[in-house]
This record gives C-alpha cells, structure tokens and sequence, in this order.
C-alpha cells in the first residue's frame, strides 16, 4: 500500500474522504469509493476509539491510507492511534511551534520523537516494523484554525516533522469573528485561506482543506492546495436522502446510477 507521503511524491493532488459515523461498514464504504486516502474523525462526529479500531480494520481491507484526527494535541491520543494502525494523524487547533512540536514528537519514535513502543495493529501489517521505518511512513498534519495560529504560522511550518498544514474552514471563520463556512464565500475568509496555501508554498509544506463539495475542493486545488477532504460520509448520506426523499415528493425522480447495484436486495 503506498503511503500518502508517497501519493503526494508524484505531484498530483490526494482527494480524502471523511467518517465521522462510528460504522466499519460505513468506512469500508468510503474506502472503496475512489479516495486517495480516508479520515477517520475523533474530535467532531460519533467515532470513540473503539468503534475506531474496527474501522481501522475495515479500510485496511480496501488498501485506503488512512489519517486519523485525533480528539485534542495530547500524546495518549496520537500514540493510541498509530498503534491501532493509523498511518498518520491530523491535530486539531495547533496554535504555536511548541505546540506542533509536540505533535511531532508523540507520532515519532526516539531519536525523532518521544512514542512509546507498542504497535499493536500497526506492526501486523509489516512484520518488519521497526522505528526508522515506522517514522518515515508515518504522515503528520496539524491544523492552524485561530488567530493565534496564524500568527505563529512560519515557526509551525519550520517544525521538523510537520508534513501538513491542514485548514479547517469553519472554526478559521469562527475564531476570527465570521461564521463558519466550508464554502468560504467571505472575501476575508477566503483571504485567511490564502494566507495559509502561500505560507505553505513558501515553506515546502503540503496545503490541505476539508470542502463541503466537489465545486469547493476543485477551487482550492486549482489554486495549489495538494491535500482536500469532502464533507463526512454523515452529510454525503444526508444529502442524498434529502434529495431521493424531495424528488419523490415532487414526482421528480428518475432512475439513479448504481441503482441496480448488487447490494440491491429487494
């Protein structure tokens, strides 16, 4: 299975999805859908870690890497899941380099970082598992969300280790007195957004967004961003129920792609 390091090597941009429903059904079917890589949701959504673990378990079966982001910048929650099998993690509301360096250090092991050997899952994978090659693999993402972030954003992206910056729109908006907003419509948002993707350019660091759509994520990739993630598979369901339930309603519907699908019983 190639790493999402590796996909990221060949220059093309990686289109993640997003579990946020503690199902391992769910997140086989978000594995299979045509996704660079997946992330699992700790912090917002339903997920706990063990309905994570089977998760993890499930889009191994689909060779998908995954990231996890974990529930809050502390070491038990990044090591936790690296050793479920987690191939990377993403940090939420990383607002200094002390800060992000911390991340660093839990997801990697001495000398490059401070985790604690135990690889449970992760070392089932590769019966080879060693330190070294364990840090190289393993992909860190931090998330500058406040204004605090955006200030110290040169010394994050100079930490060792920090392989992303990742922007969550939404608590970006928030934290600086808009609302939030995947679709980032507000010109000083969008410039907030900006500020970032240059930053990162600048620094030889990947730019990651999550999008509320397919028309969001192909704005920001057009304009550099190497890393984005589609809504969560709560909203994608969501929307199409929404629909399939309006065009019903209105006498609207029509045959849908996939409908005689195998997964029809009835």
């Amino acid at each position: 299975m190639a790493t999402l390091r590796e996909l990221l090597q060949d220059g093309r941009p990686a289109i993640g999805g997003w579990c946020s429903i503690p199902s391992p059904v769910t997140a086989e079917i978000v594995g299979r859908s045509g996704f660079d890589w997946v992330c699992i949701d700790t912090q917002h959504g339903l997920i706990g870690y063990d309905q994570m673990v089977p998760m993890l378990q499930a889009l191994s079966a689909t060779g998908t890497p995954v990231l996890v982001r974990v529930p809050w910048n502390r070491p038990e929650h990044v090591m936790k899941a690296l050793d479920a099998g987690a191939h990377g993690i993403i940090v939420p509301m990383v607002n200094t380099a002390d800060e992000a360096a911390r991340a660093v250090e839990a997801a990697k092991y001495p000398p490059g970082g401070t985790r604690s050997w135990g690889p449970l899952r992760a070392a089932m994978a590769a019966p080879s598992y060693l330190a070294p090659e364990a840090n190289r693999r393993t992909f860190v993402a931090v998330m500058i969300e406040t204004p605090e972030g955006m200030r110290n954003m040169t010394d994050i992206l100079a930490v060792p280790g920090v392989d992303a910056i990742y922007v969550g729109p939404s608590d970006l908006g928030i934290s600086h007195g808009m609302r939030p907003d995947l679709a980032v419509r507000d010109t000083d948002h969008e410039e907030l957004v900006r500020t970032v993707l240059r930053s990162c350019q600048r620094a030889g660091v990947h730019a990651g967004i999550h999008c509320d759509s397919p028309r969001t994520a192909q704005r920001w990739l057009d304009l550099g961003f190497q890393l984005t993630s589609l809504s969560s598979d709560a909203e994608l369901l969501h929307a199409a129920a929404r629909t399939a339930a309006q065009q019903l309603r209105t006498g609207s519907g029509d045959d849908s792609p996939g409908r005689d699908s195998p997964a029809d019983n009835d």
